[in-house]
């Protein structure tokens, strides 16, 4: 991906396609962010603590954490450990006391030792992401606090425009404060590796790739020349800090693998719906004035449609995912979990991260909750692909194909792709 200055992260930097563009209104009719009802899955909980159908027990080391994860269903061995302080509770984080990070399809969970909150981030299927957090002192009925005040970093360019997820690699000082004169990087599926994880552990096996993970820029001279002694190949992370006080010791290569492709799709899938509604509402108003059938769209509102979608199935389908070079092995039971959750998440780990090159989130809730007539397109636009010729297509094998098709077909949101 392309190096940012870490400004131009915070602010909307100017990216290809859907990351170029700007950020879009959240006060839209047809969005409204702030005033729309959510049922993402921390909205979710709060309602069955406020029924009194569930409890959360504060732990005396951890606090809610364990509690909230169990609550959300996110597995322990999610964790991954970020050092660099480039988030919310930023002046608690430091190379000694990381930040840790905890996912599932749809839930982020962040968490500090000594922190005050524990944060979460929750897809919403209409929505986007929504941003809560949770004081870390005993109460007997704990509140999910909404906090929107957080898209001042999560709905920039570097989130595609849209209430999102953002994995960041920069170049840290031994403090864990970024350089910020080096800039950094947005990462997923496609940044080559060593571009990736910088400000981040990473415990796993790659074999001789290298990644900016583990380590620090020590040189205020030469912010980009990272000290990579001892960085690569790490398995245990007790030297760095005090991994006793997590709830796991590893921060696996694999979960940050996931992570990063979850991100960037999560934020495809909010702005193509986005752009989607934003399109049809305009359309809906234009046929009224114009006094044409209610069901007109017009070939702008067509364009709108077909090339946020069009950018969507290209990372669906991983047609320009980096190849791994050498086998990747995690360092936790991560892998062996996510793989057991159904097909589509069967690792590869080999030459990619996936066996059959179509993201998993297809088969979620925030997908299937796509309009209609981004459904529609995203399905033409994939069957083309499968019969494509184009260069930028061939890494599809036929084995490839036909998987990717047979996989299309069993989709509640198919239709013409249905035998």
């Amino acid at each position: 991906m392309r190096r940012l200055t870490l400004a131009a992260l915070g602010a909307g930097a100017l990216l290809a396609g859907l990351s170029g563009s700007y950020v879009l209104p959240l006060d839209h009719e047809a969005i409204q962010y702030e005033h729309t009802p959510v049922t993402d899955a921390a909205w979710q909980l709060q309602q069955r603590l406020d029924r009194g159908e569930t409890k959360l027990r504060f732990d005396p080391e951890w606090g809610y954490l364990p509690a909230v994860l169990d609550a959300l269903h996110v597995s322990r061995a999610s964790q991954v450990v970020v050092f660099s302080k480039t988030s919310l509770q930023a002046p608690r984080i430091s190379p000694r006391n990381p930040r840790a990070v905890y996912f599932n399809d749809t839930v982020s969970v962040g968490w500090v030792p000594t922190g005050e909150v524990v944060e979460i981030a929750a897809q919403d299927p209409k929505q986007g992401v929504i941003f809560y957090t949770l004081d870390q002192v005993e109460v007997a009925r704990p509140r999910f606090k909404r906090r929107d005040d957080c898209l001042q970093c999560h709905a920039t360019g570097a989130t595609l425009g849209v209430p999102g997820l953002v994995v960041r690699s920069i170049y840290p000082e031994p403090s864990g404060m970024p350089f910020f004169q080096a800039g950094g990087f947005v990462t997923d599926h496609r940044s080559p590796l060593k571009e990736r994880w910088g400000g981040w552990y990473v415990t796993g096996k790659h074999g001789d790739q290298r990644h900016m993970g583990n380590a620090f820029a020590r040189d205020r001279e030469r912010p980009t020349s990272l000290d990579t002694e001892n960085t690569q190949n790490v398995l245990d992370l007790k030297s760095r800090f005090d991994t006793g006080t997590f709830l796991a010791g590893t921060s696996d290569v694999v979960a940050l693998m996931v992570l990063e492709h979850q991100a960037h799709m999560t934020n495809l899938i909010t702005r193509v719906g986005f752009e989607t509604r934003m399109a049809l509402h305009s359309q809906e108003l234009m046929n009224r004035l114009l006094k044409e059938p209610a069901d007109t769209v017009s070939e702008s509102t067509e364009r709108r449609i077909r090339s946020a979608a069009e950018e969507l199935v290209d990372y669906l389908l991983f047609v320009e995912e980096t190849p791994l070079t050498a086998p990747i092995q995690g360092a936790s039971s991560f892998a062996a979990e996510f793989a057991a959750q159904g097909r589509l998440r069967q690792f590869d780990l080999r030459t990619r991260l996936f066996k059959i090159p179509v993201s998993y989130m297809m088969e979620g809730q925030a997908f299937r909750a796509l309009p209609p007539a981004a459904l529609a397109r995203i399905e033409r636009r994939i069957l083309q692909v499968l019969e494509s010729v184009e260069p930028k297509y061939a890494r599809l094998s036929a084995e490839d194909r036909r998987n990717i098709r047979n996989r299309i077909v069993t989709q509640p949101w198919a239709h013409s792709a249905k035998p």
